[in-house]
């Protein structure tokens, strides 16, 4: 008895350390963010004098909204959220459509040579995206672009330019495929038996035992295209087609405010936020069912 006493002591006792390190980790990560909503809240002068001290991650002093509605003021915040709404929620949709039908391909039909093109679109991976921008900067300003003004020379100044080159993504297209070879081949077995096709395979066996991975691929797709900076500061050059990263240049412009600039950050990052506290139960169940095998 006096054992099983010393036992369950043992393990509450390495249950509370393992929680209580697990919860300073989470605070690390968490100071940036909350000092960026706190801030967000308060005049630029409290921000300096408050940086210096635990202040700094509290509420208290001169808190309005103010910085809000100047952020909004200052520059276009509305147009570049929705620039990057647009930008982004096209290239989940589109990437997911794409990459899940190529890793269906590569993992359910048997055919010779998946193995070496799989290999092959893998190895794209170790390729800078830096190391392409401007072949591909050149390349899209020479194809045809369909506008309101009939057909006109390069894809520039945008939305489809800021797209199509992020739908295909080999790292997408492997993780589909190593939970495609998760899934019982039976099933697809019993569906061929039954005198289904392929598409009809992927689209009523598939898919609807796909839910993790489509929402792990959400949110991988989801970051890079909201973060987006390099490519379109190099392809948009009007404010009507610009995301939030580039819009955040109007901030530091002449006197910059930090306040607003804390204001415009929180607002962009919400969107990130949401997307990973909605999926991220199919995120973990998708990482740990998959397992990244062979």
């Amino acid at each position: 008895m006096n054992t099983n006493r010393i036992l369950h002591r043992q393990q509450t006792a390495a249950t509370v350390i393992r929680y209580s390190l697990m919860s300073m980790l989470a605070l690390v990560f968490l100071f940036p963010i909350v000092f960026m909503v706190i801030s967000s809240l308060k005049p630029d002068l409290q921000i300096m004098q408050d940086s210096s001290s635990f202040l700094a991650f509290l509420p208290v002093g001169n808190i309005s909204l103010n910085n809000y509605r100047e952020a909004f003021v200052r520059a276009p915040t509305g147009r570049f959220i929705f620039n990057s709404v647009m930008t982004t929620a096209l290239t989940v949709v589109l990437g997911l459509l794409v990459n899940s039908m190529a890793g269906f391909a590569l993992a359910i039909p048997r055919w010779r040579g998946r193995g070496l093109v799989l290999t092959l679109i893998i190895a794209t991976l170790i390729v800078p995206f830096e190391t392409i921008a401007i072949p591909l900067l050149l390349i899209v300003s020479r194809l045809p672009s369909i506008g309101l003004n009939g057909i006109t020379q390069g894809w520039l100044n945008t939305y489809h330019v800021q797209v199509i080159p992020f739908v295909a993504n080999a790292f997408s297209i492997f993780l589909f495929v190593q939970f495609f070879k998760s899934l019982p081949h039976e099933l697809v077995e019993a569906a061929r038996i039954d005198g289904a096709g392929w598409f009809q395979i992927f689209a009523s066996v598939i898919m609807p035992l796909s839910g993790p991975v489509f929402a792990t691929v959400t949110i991988l797709t989801f970051l890079p295209m909201w973060n987006a900076y390099l490519w379109p500061i190099m392809v948009v050059q009007v404010e009507e087609f610009r995301p939030v990263m580039v819009g955040l240049q109007y901030f530091f412009q002449l006197n910059v405010a930090w306040g607003e600039v804390m204001a415009y950050l929180t607002v962009i990052t919400l969107p990130v936020l949401a997307l990973f506290l909605a999926l991220q139960r199919a995120f973990i169940e998708s990482i740990a069912s998959t397992g990244i095998k062979g």
